[in-house]
């Protein structure tokens, strides 16, 4: 018996509610299980192919709670949601909400995206 997707689907359960519990005073809501599962596999794979696999850098800058220290969430989720004109970095709008955008940029400050 293959206990990968079990694994994952408990992984996936356990982190969404650390999540929920150390955001819950945050501004944005976590998103339901099933959407937060997606927006991580879109963080890992999608922006990880440029801002590398581990969120440590690559053709993009990291993405790590010490690289973001310090940068305005606000502005955070305007380069996610609209992009970066004349770079690499594409707009996300069409794939994710300003809260859902919110949620990741807690996420990633909080060291919490692993």
């Amino acid at each position: 018996m293959d206990s990968g997707p079990v694994r994952r689907r408990l992984w996936l359960a356990g982190l969404s509610a650390l999540l929920a519990a150390s955001l819950c005073q945050q501004a944005a809501a976590a998103p339901a299980e099933a959407r937060a599962a997606v927006l991580l596999q879109l963080l890992h794979k999608d922006c990880g192919a440029c801002h590398g696999l581990s969120l440590k850098g690559g053709l993009g800058s990291p993405l790590t709670p010490q690289a973001l220290a310090g940068k305005p969430a606000d502005s955070l989720v305007a380069t996610i949601l609209n992009g970066r004109p004349g770079t690499p970095m594409p707009p996300w709008r069409p794939f994710l909400s300003e809260e859902e955008a919110q949620w990741l940029v807690q996420l990633l400050q909080q060291g919490g995206a692993r």
